[in-house]
């Protein structure tokens, strides 16, 4: 029996394709070299935002024409657990729609998912099958405790749900073990793990993020970057970047502060229900910066949220061309069922949207394509993803540009590089 998994959406739902994949495994399935070769097809959706949403069902019905006679199609991710019913209801191609800790190989072909019934397997620590790339995410939490005005995601992955340092750090070593030189550390909220575990009484000393407190993020931080070459944190909530977690990221050598800010007008980050401003943001990122000039900064911003102004845009660019991020990406406001700002007056048309979109995305592009140019001639240590592909610490994969290199480099070695030439986002190095 063969199976293949097509994953939408954010690196999260990599990781629980990956677990998914560990399951199959366990069962007796092995890896289809693709849909139309599988006996079991699964489709891990994402329902994020009303695109996302779009490219799932398109992805079902496309794997639905591929799948041979005879094999069963299962959607399973996001958009099942939070439309099960529906999907169910209007996609009869599909054999199973699935949720979160659902099996897959039920035979039952339609699952009620409007209860949220206890889980027979904890999908967070499921065994992985050894990472076909040189490094791999590690999800050391699900859900998320704050809710912000746009985001639904509380509504189908609920509250936070931290995993413990030791389960995490199992996970971590046996990635190591199969080659892996570099971990993304990511959940919804980062710089919040194990938070929740103290409410829950189950005796982890965790205290708030203010300053002077303890950060269990922090240590754990520490523990991995004895355990492999490189640690990554993605997904990094503003007020959780304290200056113990700073000095922390900065101590692994991959100086990458990945921070979900969304905008920079106060007026507009209060009806986002989101915590900072303009200038909070920058005090935090020129404190890195005074500590590390060569840190990198990524993050992403909404465009067109309800009641935002001219003059929210304005301190928005402005925001822009101050913090000099390396990388940004820009979306336009996607209401949400469930979400506080579907209930919000001062709609902005999405036509406007759209074109404040375009401006700042211009504004970034010239600001990343400089930053990109100004690494040429400088000597990188880059990690081989795969023939002629390698990033140094100021990418992360997937998301950011990458740089070419000799490929005969064997994958997963790492090597000094010269830069000779910048490519738009992507860089070009010559081996030393």
């Amino acid at each position: 029996m063969r199976y293949w998994i097509e994953t939408l959406g954010c690196p999260k739902n990599h990781v629980d394709s990956d677990k998914l994949a560990g399951l199959l495994e366990t069962q007796g399935y092995d890896p289809a070299s693709s849909p139309d070769d599988a006996d079991l097809v699964v489709a891990n959706t994402c329902a994020f935002i009303e695109a996302a949403r779009e490219e799932s069902i398109e992805t079902v019905l496309d794997l639905a024409d591929r799948k041979r006679r005879g094999a069963r199609l299962v959607v399973t991710g996001c958009m099942a657990e939070r439309y099960g019913d529906e999907l169910a209801a209007a996609l009869p191609e599909v054999d199973l729609v699935a949720g979160f800790g659902k099996s897959l190989t039920a035979s039952s072909t339609r699952v009620e998912l409007r209860a949220r019934a206890a889980s027979s397997f904890d999908l967070l620590n499921l065994p992985r099958p050894t990472s076909t790339t040189p490094w791999a995410y590690v999800k050391i939490a699900e859900g998320c405790d704050r809710r912000c005005g746009f985001c639904a995601i509380p509504t189908f992955r609920g509250d936070q749900r931290s995993r413990s340092t030791e389960e995490i750090l199992s996970e971590a070593r046996a990635l190591v073990a199969g080659g892996v030189k570099e971990l993304v550390l990511i959940a919804q909220d980062l710089a919040s793990w194990g938070h929740d575990r103290r409410r829950a009484g189950r005796g982890e000393a965790v205290e708030v993020l203010d300053e002077g407190g303890t950060q269990p993020l922090i240590d754990l931080t520490r523990t991995l970057s004895t355990e492999v070459e490189r640690v990554r944190l993605l997904y990094l909530y503003p007020s959780g970047l304290t200056t113990g977690l700073i000095d922390t990221i900065l101590a692994t050598g991959v100086p990458y502060f990945d921070l979900s800010l969304q905008h920079a007008s106060k007026s507009l980050l209060r009806r986002m229900r989101r915590w900072g401003n303009a200038e909070r943001f920058l005090e935090r990122i020129d404190a890195i910066r005074e500590s590390e000039p060569d840190a990198t900064f990524r993050s992403s911003f909404i465009l067109g949220y309800p009641g935002e102004t001219e003059d929210d845009q304005h301190d928005l660019l402005e925001f822009i061309k101050a913090a000099q991020l390396d990388w940004a990406g820009f979306f336009t406001f996607s209401s949400e069922d469930g979400t506080y700002a579907q209930g919000l007056g001062d709609q902005v048309p999405h036509e406007l949207a759209l074109e404040r979109m375009r401006e700042v995305s211009e504004l970034q592009d010239a600001i990343t394509a400089t930053k990109r140019d100004a690494l040429v001639g400088t000597t990188q240590r880059i990690l081989v993803d795969s023939s002629g592909v390698g990033r140094s610490v100021r990418e992360c994969p997937e998301i950011d540009g990458v740089v070419m290199v000799d490929p005969s480099l064997s994958v997963g070695s790492t090597v000094q590089c010269r830069i000779v030439a910048s490519h738009g986002t992507d860089l070009e190095g010559v081996t030393l």
